[in-house]
């Protein structure tokens, strides 16, 4: 299979001394070949390049008339670099093609005439894409395309905006006879599940895998610093001024973060100590089209020293003179990584450069297990995802705007899009019946009457108007809403049961994210504004709580990475912990700890899982270390709260890190295991995933606010009318009212499915708690002590502490530390 490069290009590779890569010669053989291809390659390999070396090839000429290639990328700022970086070959060789992009930020006038007049190029994001095959007329848009490019694949298919892509690409496979795909994809750990995703809507065509390996190893180091290594916390703000210093002697430095509230205060950290007035700027997702625009183009100019961003920087783009990228905080995962060390030196021969900045101590640990990972090239990415009703349901009414549709046709397309290969068509009917009139527990509201079945047995939209509202409320991406909090006068609890009427309400004390309060029973204490304060209730946006009078608060407010810990890494750093002759990589803060907690108690096995159990003051505490990452630590305490309460332990509550978990209540632990009346092989049982979690489900308020989400994407609540938008509250309202009614009616509802589906995948870890529970199963080991140990010091800094903002937090947690620490080893 060799590659046919027409004159023209060829010259142009000359004049600039240039030779195609191996690989995008292959993606162009496979073009010639009539076939569709995956090519798998690192960062700065020429990915782009190679994706669109056939188009120009076809194009040459200049008389193709209509879409030639559609472009696809996950970031809209991706699309504008890439049609930046696409039109100068084109003016370099002179030739005529139009190249466009169509995004959220793109003016409505030039999206209504793409549809009729389209360029050669289109380059644009899933979400448009579904909106271009809404259209009555998508049929001649599309007829003429030849090609499909899909942009950083991996990023697309372990999410829904990859879900609805897929749907996408079903509907155009049908529409475009000549199609062939072509996807772009960094490294992963299981190649061939994505060639397969990119065949599946092509499947009497022959998709190629290629891969490129090679390229100078990546240059990875942890900070090193003179400074005290944090106990707790994220703010990594001992590393400030290292970092700046480490700023003034590159380039230009990209800084990536987990979160954008961390991204905000690195940020100022950075400015607040910037005495020789570096060009440093921020970008995150919250900010203004205007202002990621203004930092991407002073970061090609390279007119920036550096850059503080979160994962809207993760991708593709060429950033110029990039030569340092440093990660603040633990990476999580070694696929993510490598993906953000790319983003230094984006050429395939020279060695990309990076530095991690933990946080913590016990991200010490994991940032050495990702150097260990990237030295050896591991990949953990995740594998693609099954498609989810909701998704399915947005889709299928985006197809009765498009035309009137036979339920046997469409269901026979959406088989084709991957993530629906396996859809039973019992399941489709539902999903169908539930678009066309809401389901059995809705029909009868004429609202939700959206389709209908005509006599020649077609389904067409019910009027005019949900077309327009579906165009409205397009896409996968649900922001989430924040929550005001309300100070209200206490009422009695019970064993989480309310006994009065929620109070008059008060001053609000400040806002937080909804997510939060879906974790939360009524009673549950946190730490909010500097107070403690219990959880009364909701309705509609606004959380009440009073004031509580408890030592403790229940449940702190959550801090950290919104990005899980991947299993590989967990593993890794359950290895070290278990291998003391591997600690001499460790900084000395780190390995004293770890040989203090070997001294005073044991270390964490690497099969097994570590409880202990030790009185302090007035009360009891079970810390256990399953390194599992903190969706699936928060998900276990709270099952083994109700577990605890059942044995009369007296539980009081629990605190969650992505390493480590702990429990506290007024029942001596010790005594009941050491006694035989609790067993930690049943407390640790799998069967708590069975009523316990079904149980709680049913009590917690996160099944709501889920269910929120799914109802948006389904279509059955809108965000958007013609000239408004819906508030958040105003959304709240509405999707808890059909809740009840879809709870107490429909139970199996398709929605409802989808909520649990979403609950147990991404927002519990069901899937990742459940293997852990069985890997430990028989493998648990007590050690009771008389004392906290030097390893469960971090986690107890989270329990009670006052919130300190400003100068005095770092010294105020570090004299805590101090103090722990003396208790673990006795000296207090």
């Amino acid at each position: 299979m060799t590659a046919i490069l027409p004159p023209i290009i060829a010259n142009w590779f000359a004049a600039k001394n240039w030779s195609p890569r191996a690989h995008q010669l292959d993606v162009l053989a496979s073009w010639q070949a009539n076939a569709s291809a995956l090519l798998i390659a690192p960062t700065g390999a020429g990915k782009t390049l190679a994706g669109f070396l056939p188009t120009l090839a076809d194009l040459v000429d200049g008389k193709f008339d209509g879409l030639h290639t559609l472009y696809v990328s996950p970031l809209k700022a991706l699309a504008v670099d890439v049609q930046r970086n696409l039109s100068t070959p084109i003016e370099e060789m002179g030739l005529k093609i139009k190249v466009e992009t169509r995004t959220g930020d793109t003016p409505a006038s030039r999206r209504a005439r793409q549809r009729i007049n389209p360029p050669q190029i289109l380059l644009t994001t899933p979400e448009q894409l579904a909106l271009l095959i809404s259209h009555p007329h998508a049929e001649l848009l599309f007829g003429s395309l030849r090609r499909i490019v899909l942009d950083e694949l991996h990023a697309l298919v372990t999410s829904k905006r990859g879900e609805l892509l897929s749907l996408a690409l079903a509907r155009i496979a049908r529409l475009a006879p000549n199609l062939r795909i072509t996807a772009l994809s960094a490294t992963v750990a299981r190649p061939d599940l994505l060639r397969d995703w990119i065949a599946q809507p092509l499947q009497e065509v022959e998709t190629h895998l290629l891969t490129t390996t090679g390229g100078a190893p990546p240059v990875l180091s942890i900070l090193q610093t003179e400074q005290r290594l944090p106990w707790a916390g994220h703010s990594a703000n001992y590393a400030h001024r290292d970092l700046y210093e480490t700023i003034k002697q590159h380039k230009t430095t990209l800084l990536f973060v987990n979160t954008r509230s961390q991204a905000e205060m690195l940020f100022q950290g950075l400015w607040a100590i910037n005495d020789d007035m570096l060009p440093i700027a921020l970008h995150h997702g919250s900010l203004s089209v205007e202002q990621r625009r203004k930092v991407e183009s002073a970061m090609v100019s390279g007119a920036l020293k550096a850059v503080v961003c979160t994962s809207t920087l993760d991708l593709g783009i060429d950033w110029g003179d990039v030569d340092l990228v440093v990660q603040v905080g633990a990476p999580k995962g070694s696929s993510r990584m490598l993906q953000r060390i790319g983003r230094s030196n984006h050429r395939l021969d020279e060695p990309s450069k990076a530095v991690l900045v933990p946080s913590n101590r016990f991200e010490v640990l994991e940032c050495e297990a990702a150097v260990e990972a990237v030295a050896e090239r591991h990949q953990d990415s995740e594998d693609p995802v099954s498609g989810g009703y909701d998704v399915l349901a947005q889709h299928i009414l985006g197809m009765a705007c498009a035309g009137p549709f036979t339920a046997d046709d469409l269901f026979a397309e959406i088989s084709h899009a991957w993530p629906y290969r396996d859809l039973p068509r019992t399941q489709f009917d539902r999903i169908l019946d539930f678009v066309a009139t809401g389901g059995y527990a809705l029909r009868a509201y004429e609202r939700y009457a959206r389709l209908k079945l005509t006599a020649d047995g077609t389904w067409r939209i019910a009027n005019p108007q949900v077309a327009q509202q579906y165009r409205l409320n397009i896409g996968t991406i649900v922001e989430e809403p924040m929550v005001r909090v309300r100070l209200v006068r206490g009422r009695g609890f019970k064993k989480g049961q309310t006994t009065g009427p929620i109070g008059a309400g008060g001053r609000v004390l400040g806002e937080m994210e909804e997510y939060f309060f879906g974790t939360l029973l009524p009673g549950d204490t946190f730490m909010f504004g500097g107070e403690i304060v219990a959880f009364e209730g909701m309705k509609d946006n606004e959380a009440f709580v009073s004031r509580a009078q408890a030592a403790n608060p229940k449940i702190p407010s959550y801090m950290g990475g919104k990005f899980p810990l991947s299993t590989y890494l967990a593993e890794r750093v359950r290895r070290m912990l278990d291998s003391p002759q591997s600690w001499g990589v460790l900084p000395d803060q780190v390995s004293d700890w770890l040989r203090l907690q070997r001294d005073v108690s044991v270390l964490p096995g690497r099969d097994s899982l570590l409880v202990e159990t030790f009185p302090r003051g007035t009360q009891n505490f079970m810390v256990c270390y399953p390194f599992e990452g903190r969706l699936a630590h928060q998900t276990l305490g709270m099952l083994l709260t109700r577990r605890l309460e059942r044995a009369r332990a007296r539980p009081l509550g629990f605190v969650a890190s992505e390493y480590a978990l702990a429990i506290w209540g007024l029942g001596d632990l010790s005594v009941l295991i050491k006694t035989g009346r609790l067993s930690l092989d049943d407390l640790f049982s799998q069967d708590m995933l069975g009523d316990d979690l079904e149980d709680w489900l049913d009590e917690s308020a996160l099944m709501k606010r889920t269910f929120r989400n799914c109802a948006i994407i389904a279509g059955l609540i809108e965000r958007r009318h013609p000239g408004r938008e819906k508030t958040g509250r105003q959304i709240t309202m509405s999707s808890d009212l059909i809740y009840d009614v879809l709870y107490q009616h429909e139970p199996d509802h398709i929605l409802i499915q989808a909520t649990r589906r979403d609950a147990a995948r991404g927002l519990l870890d069901i899937e990742r708690l459940g293997d852990m529970l069985a890997r430990i199963r028989n493998h648990i080991v007590h050690q009771p002590l008389e004392h906290i140990s030097p390893l469960a010091v971090p986690l107890m800094l989270d329990i009670g502490r006052e919130p300190i903002f400003g100068e005095g937090r770092e010294s105020a947690m570090a004299d805590a530390a101090d103090e722990l620490m003396r208790e673990a080893l006795g000296q207090s």
